[in-house]
C-alpha cells in the first residue's frame, strides 16, 4: 500500500473519487427525506421525481460515456460536470425548492435535467475515467474507487448533524467540495511531467488506446450479442440494488423498532457502517479476481445476492437482518469491480466507458423501470418477506442464466488479459 501511495497517478484519481462521492452523498442520502419532511411531498410526487430523474439519467448515461470514450483520458467533461456541481447550493435553495412549489412539473424538470447532468449521470462517468486511468498508470481500479465508498459513507454521516441544523447546510456543503474536487482536477496532473509518466505508463495500453474510438465504433457496441446477454443478466440481478435495497428495505428495517425514529436512527448506523464495510472489500476484491477469476467472481457476487434478499425475507428480528444487510458490502463490490473487469477483458477498452453505461448502469435503470411498480404492487398484498423471496428467486434465476452466458477468463480475450496470481 506504501508504494501504491508513492503512484501519483493513484493519488490523483483517488482524490477525485473520493471528493466527487463525498460531495454527492452529503446531499443525496437525505433528498427523499429532504422531499417529504422539509418540502411536505405526497410520496407520488416524489416518486414523479425520481421518475423524471431517471427518465433524463438513462439517456444521458450513453451520451456521457460516448463523450468520455472519444476524450479517452482526458477530464473535460469531469470538469464540466464538477463545475455544474458547484452551483447546487445555489440551485436548491434560491431555484428548485421555490419552483417544485410554485410550479412542481417545471420544477420537476429542470431538477431532472440538473441532477442528471451534474450527479446522476456524471456518477459512473467519474468511475469510468478511473477504471480507465488504472489500466493506463499502474494501479487496481478497485483500490481507488474504494475512497468514494470510503467518502460517501463519511458524507452520510456528517449530513445526519447538518441536515438537522439546516437542511441547505448539506447543499451548500456539496458546493464547497465541488469547488475543490474542480481545482483538483483543473490543477493535479501528473502526466504533465514526463519522467514521472514514462515510470508508470503502461505502454501497451497506452498505444491502443491512442487514438479514440470512431462514432460508428461506439454505436457497434448495440450490435454485440454478448453485450445484450450481459444486459439481461444485470436487469434480472443488479437492478435489485434499487428496487430491494432503496425502495423496499428501509421501511422494512424500520418496522422491527418501537418507534419510527428509533428505527430510522438505527438503519442510518447500520447504512454507514455497510458503506465503510463496501470500501474495505473494494480494496480486497481486485486480489479475488487475481486468485478466482472474473467469471467466478461475479458468479459470488449473484450468490451472495441470493442469500442476502431471501435471508431477509426469512429472518424476523432486527439483528439477523443488520448482519444479513451488510452483505450488501462485498456484493456491491463483487458486482461493481467484476463487471468492469468483465467489459475490459472480453470487449475492445477504447469503448469501455460506453459499455459500463449500456451494458450495467442503463441496464440497471431499465431493470428498475421493469419491476419497480410490480414489485411494488406485489409488496403490497403479500407484505415485505414474501416479496424478498420472490425477488430472491428472480436472482437466483439470473444466477443459472449467467453460469451459461458469462465467458471463461481465457475465452475471447479482446482487452486487456487477466494476471493471475
Amino acid at each position: 500500500m506504501q508504494n501504491l501511495f508513492k503512484n501519483p497517478f493513484y493519488r490523483s484519481s483517488s482524490l477525485i473519487i473520493l471528493l466527487f462521492f463525498t460531495g454527492w452523498g452529503i446531499w443525496w442520502s437525505f433528498f427523499q427525506i429532504w422531499l417529504t419532511n422539509t418540502l411536505g411531498f405526497s410520496g407520488a410526487e416524489v416518486g414523479t421525481i425520481y421518475s423524471f430523474n431517471s427518465a433524463v439519467t438513462l439517456v444521458l448515461m450513453f451520451v456521457y460515456g460516448a463523450i468520455q470514450d472519444k476524450l479517452g483520458i482526458k477530464r473535460t467533461l469531469l470538469i464540466i460536470c464538477a463545475i455544474l456541481q458547484m452551483l447546487l447550493g445555489p440551485f436548491f435553495s434560491w431555484v428548485y425548492a421555490p419552483l417544485l412549489h410554485s410550479h412542481f412539473y417545471l420544477g420537476t424538470i429542470l431538477g431532472s435535467l440538473y441532477l442528471s447532468f451534474a450527479f446522476l449521470a456524471a456518477s459512473p462517468t467519474f468511475e469510468a475515467l478511473t477504471e480507465r486511468f488504472s489500466r493506463r498508470y499502474g494501479f487496481e481500479y478497485g483500490q481507488a474507487r474504494a475512497w468514494g465508498s470510503f467518502g460517501y459513507a463519511v458524507a452520510a454521516l456528517a449530513a445526519g448533524f447538518l441536515f438537522t441544523v439546516n437542511p441547505n447546510l448539506v447543499f451548500w456543503s456539496s458546493s464547497a467540495i465541488a469547488t475543490v474536487l474542480l481545482l483538483i482536477l483543473l490543477f493535479d496532473k501528473p502526466a504533465r511531467h514526463p519522467e514521472v509518466l514514462a515510470k508508470y505508463v503502461d505502454k501497451e495500453e497506452n498505444e491502443k488506446e491512442k487514438t479514440g474510438p470512431s462514432f460508428k465504433e461506439i454505436l457497434s457496441v448495440f450490435k454485440m450479442k454478448a453485450l445484450w446477454q450481459i444486459v439481461i443478466y444485470i436487469i434480472l440481478s443488479w437492478t435489485f440494488y434499487t428496487v430491494f435495497d432503496q425502495q423496499m428495505f428501509p421501511q422494512f428495517f424500520t418496522q422491527f423498532f418501537a418507534t419510527k425514529a428509533a428505527g430510522q436512527q438505527m438503519y442510518g448506523i447500520l447504512n454507514s457502517a455497510e458503506v465503510f464495510l463496501e470500501a474495505i472489500m473494494m480494496a480486497c476484491v481486485p486480489w479475488v479476481m487475481k486468485k478466482v477469476g472474473v467469471r467466478k467472481t461475479l458468479l459470488l457476487g449473484i450468490i451472495i445476492m441470493v442469500v442476502r434478499i431471501g435471508g431477509c425475507g426469512l429472518v424476523t428480528n432486527p439483528f439477523g437482518v443488520s448482519l444479513i444487510k451488510l452483505l450488501h458490502a462485498p456484493e456491491t463490490a463483487l458486482f461493481a469491480l467484476g463487471l468492469f473487469r468483465y467489459f475490459t477483458l472480453h470487449f475492445d477498452t477504447k469503448v469501455s466507458a460506453t459499455l459500463y453505461m449500456v451494458g450495467y448502469q442503463i441496464a440497471a435503470q431499465v431493470g428498475q423501470i421493469i419491476f419497480s411498480t410490480p414489485l411494488g404492487d406485489l409488496r403490497d398484498h403479500i407484505d415485505y418477506s414474501h416479496t424478498f423471496l420472490v425477488i430472491s428467486g428472480i436472482v437466483a434465476i439470473a444466477g443459472i442464466y449467467a453460469t451459461f452466458i458469462l465467458k471463461k477468463d481465457n475465452q475471447d480475450v479482446n482487452g486487456q488479459p487477466l494476471d493471475r496470481d
